[in-house]
């Protein structure tokens, strides 16, 4: 899919946020982000060109041939509306939510998006994706993930009931990093591997910002002279977002 904004509207604004994780640690503090997400996206409909959600929105997703796993209907309503009005929502899939296929496509008018792409917003060049299997290191979830996307592999796991399959899931989940919200993430300085795959992309083609989620840091370094790198951060601790605004693109938290 080709998304491209060739010139805002005065006035006019693209949204970016990304792991939200809805679903852990617990249901009353997910179902409080989720009313607190579509609080968001309502502030962010007023003016907003486009809207880019970057990947772990759910913390666990699989569609099934005719179910979806069970709630987030307030996030899903939103977004409908949204789409409706004609405001573009694109959807990045993650680590956590590799397993989107048609449902958003066809119910909610959203296109998905598995890999980075390379576009132009006004006059500036952006580089998006969620971020997970990218840059040097992390050769085990590199293997998992090309399991994950196996076409017999999700056709197998397709085959478990619902109640099991999601079930076990939603178990295993719970075990991710994000499902422990007093641990603090590190920054890793040289060793930000995120960051060591910009670099690489920039020495074969400029992008002015690259944007990406995953890391759970809310993060703006340099890239080269002229490019910068944003990390869009969490919804578990931080609620931050990225704003361009046809001039400049900046970090934002939503709700102080």
């Amino acid at each position: 899919m080709t998304f491209r904004i060739n010139e805002l509207a005065p006035g006019k604004k693209v949204y970016f946020a990304s792991d939200f994780h809805l679903g852990v640690p617990d249901a009353a503090s997910s179902k409080a982000r989720e009313q607190k997400i579509v609080r968001w996206l309502h502030m962010a409909q007023q003016d907003a060109a486009a809207i880019l959600l970057v990947g772990d929105i759910f913390d666990f997703w699989f569609e099934y041939k005719h179910a979806i796993p069970k709630g987030f209907i307030r996030l899903q309503g939103k977004l409908a509306e949204l789409t409706d009005a004609g405001i573009p929502v694109l959807f990045f899939t993650g680590n956590h939510d590799m397993w989107m296929f048609d449902y958003f496509p066809k119910e909610l008018n959203i296109p998905v998006l598995r890999h980075p792409i390379s576009t132009n917003i006004g006059n500036k060049s952006f580089y998006i994706g969620h971020g997970d299997g990218l840059g040097p290191g992390d050769h085990t979830y590199k293997v998992l993930k090309r399991v994950f996307n196996n076409k017999a592999c999700q056709w197998l796991f397709a085959r478990v009931h619902p109640n099991l399959g999601i079930g076990v899931a939603n178990i295993w989940s719970r075990k991710s990093r994000i499902s422990n919200i007093k641990k603090d993430e590190a920054f890793l300085g040289e060793d930000e591997w995120l960051v060591q795959y910009c670099q690489e992309v920039e020495a074969k083609q400029h992008h002015d910002y690259y944007v990406f989620g995953h890391r759970h840091l809310p993060l703006d370094l340099s890239i080269g002279n002229s490019s910068r790198y944003l990390n869009l951060g969490e919804w578990v601790n931080f609620c931050t977002y990225g704003v361009y605004d046809g001039e400049k693109l900046e970090l934002k938290t939503f709700e102080g």
